[in-house]
């Protein structure tokens, strides 16, 4: 599946489209500055995998600071079956240069 970058993301949440957003940062981070994703943090990603499971095929939406671990997130969860998951281009770093805080 392609990424996502921004703009449609904005776009998504803007229209309250359903889809699973997932915040892979340290809750540090989140409590800094968030998008509303649940947080999921990579450190502690595989003890979310049973959550996940029902959602396979599912549009998934998961970002971080700046798209490096939410990339990483992205191709494991491809590598485990999972058929529509998407990265957040830039992360929140690219979501604050074009939005702010």
């Amino acid at each position: 599946m392609t990424d996502i970058d921004v703009i449609e993301l904005k776009d998504k949440l803007d229209h309250k489209e359903d889809f699973i957003f997932i915040d892979v940062r340290e809750p540090h981070e989140y409590v800094e500055f968030n998008l509303g994703a649940t947080l999921m943090p990579l450190s502690q990603f595989v003890t979310f995998l049973p959550d996940l499971e029902d959602h396979k095929n599912e549009e998934i939406v998961v970002h971080c600071r700046s798209g490096a671990r939410s990339g990483a997130v992205k191709q494991s969860l491809e590598q485990a079956g999972y058929t529509n998951v998407r990265n957040l281009l830039g992360g929140v770093l690219e979501w604050q240069r074009q939005f702010g805080k």
